[in-house]
């Protein structure tokens, strides 16, 4: 069989092809508690104002502005207490001159008063207290609708539900939400050399580490991931095994098999699938061979057996692909600079992917490769938790460059100290 021509493409274009193709998932209700980690699939409208009425952002008493004028602290002011409410609670009592009533964080404003003295600005006695400054209309005073408005969107259809995103959706009564399905995954690892995880070495075999952790990556998206047995190197059996997860899952990744050897197939199956190829090459390094291809709506996604090159590609595409397919506003690597702590001395003739590890400390973000960075490197993952991108023509880095990085990771980081 002769050997497939392949044009690399830029990276971005990559990520482009993938994001343009019209597959998306359907829309959905959940539970409020159930819709975390989900895409909304529609606006979100304020249906009262927020606040609802004036209230107090604080401990204190609520006061007519117009009676401080002249305070200061040769000339206190005294105001007698004539009530006393928490949050939830209403005065019954119309407030008149150098009268207050005692209020707490969140109750609403009495009738007649327009200002709030905090507790620590009073001298306060048995049923009285003084002031000694002024205070303006509404001064510390949360207004009626200063958040939202009646009509004003809150929340946008495409938008990550967060627990943010929960408490707008509860403020405004919402027990059911309308969201998008999550796609789910079929992962096949494929290759005569594998055995599985519980499989005793052989001579010339490897366990398979790819399927276990593109469907880990899967599942830390909160998405189902199914794996399918292992794929020795025959063409017939791999046909039937990526038809059957095309069957029941929206996108399927196979790693391995995506090279231009006698024994990669992906080319094969995906024309017996009658698939479009959207790309087979990439200027990338590692992963310059991730392929991706579409079929009957689905998404095939092609990525190398090289562990650190099937984990740059699930981040790098698949990622985006899914939260495409949702709706979701917000779809590309989340990128951020930070100071290279250590010479990258190799040449760069495509933009390359370093799996590193992101440190904050009192000089900002700093960053390193986290061990041995060849693209079949397996351990050096584990102690990642982002990737230093490197723009392809340039002939390394030292120690004190700035660097573009992806966080992969959105656990905490270390640093130096607590700010």
């Amino acid at each position: 069989m002769p050997v497939e021509k392949r044009n690399p493409i830029p990276v971005s274009e990559a990520i482009e092809r993938v994001i343009k193709q019209q597959i998306f998932t359907n829309t959905i209700e959940v539970s409020l508690d159930e819709s975390i980690n989900h895409i909304l699939a529609e606006d979100v409208v304020a249906t009262y104002e927020i606040p609802r009425f004036n209230k107090s952002p604080y401990d204190g008493f609520a006061i007519r502005s117009k009676d401080t004028k002249g305070a200061n602290g040769q000339n206190r002011i005294a105001f007698n207490v004539i009530d006393h409410i928490g949050a939830g609670s209403v005065s019954d009592k119309i407030v008149g001159p150098f009268e207050a009533v005692r209020i707490m964080t969140g109750a609403a404003m009495p009738e007649g008063t327009d200002a709030v003295v905090m507790l620590e600005q009073t001298t306060e006695q048995q049923q009285s207290f003084t002031i000694r400054k002024s205070f303006e209309p509404n001064e510390n005073v949360s207004l009626k609708g200063e958040e939202t408005e009646v009509g004003d969107v809150v929340l946008r259809k495409g938008q990550f539900i967060n627990a943010g995103t929960i408490a707008v959706l509860a403020t405004y009564g919402y027990a059911k939400v309308k969201v998008t399905q999550k796609p789910t995954i079929g992962v096949i690892a494929t290759g005569s050399e594998l055995l599985d995880v519980s499989d005793e070495l052989e001579p010339g075999k490897i366990r398979n580490s790819n399927g276990p952790m593109i469907t880990a990556l899967s599942k830390k998206l909160d998405l189902t991931a199914v794996a399918y047995q292992i794929q020795k190197d025959d063409l017939e059996s791999s046909i039937q095994v990526v038809k059957e997860a095309m069957s029941r899952h929206d996108i399927v990744i196979t790693t391995g098999g995506v090279s231009v050897g006698d024994f990669d197939y992906l080319p094969q199956i995906y024309e017996a699938l009658n698939a479009e190829v959207l790309f087979n090459k990439i200027a990338m390094r590692p992963g310059s061979v991730t392929t991706v291809a579409v079929a009957d709506g689905k998404y095939l996604f092609g990525l190398s057996g090289n562990p650190s090159a099937c984990y740059t590609g699930f981040e790098l595409y698949v990622k985006p692909a899914v939260l495409h397919m949702m709706g979701a506003n917000a779809i590309y690597p989340q990128i951020v600079q930070a100071t290279l702590m250590e010479d990258f001395k190799k040449a760069n003739p495509f933009t390359r992917f370093i799996r590193a590890k992101v440190t904050f400390n009192s000089k900002g973000m700093t960053v390193v490769p986290s061990g041995f960075n060849k693209s079949g490197a397996v351990v050096a993952i584990a102690h990642s938790n982002a990737m230093i991108m490197l723009p392809g023509g340039t002939r390394g880095f030292e120690k004190g460059h700035t660097v573009n990085v992806i966080l992969t990771e959105s656990q905490a980081f270390e640093m130096d100290c607590i700010i």
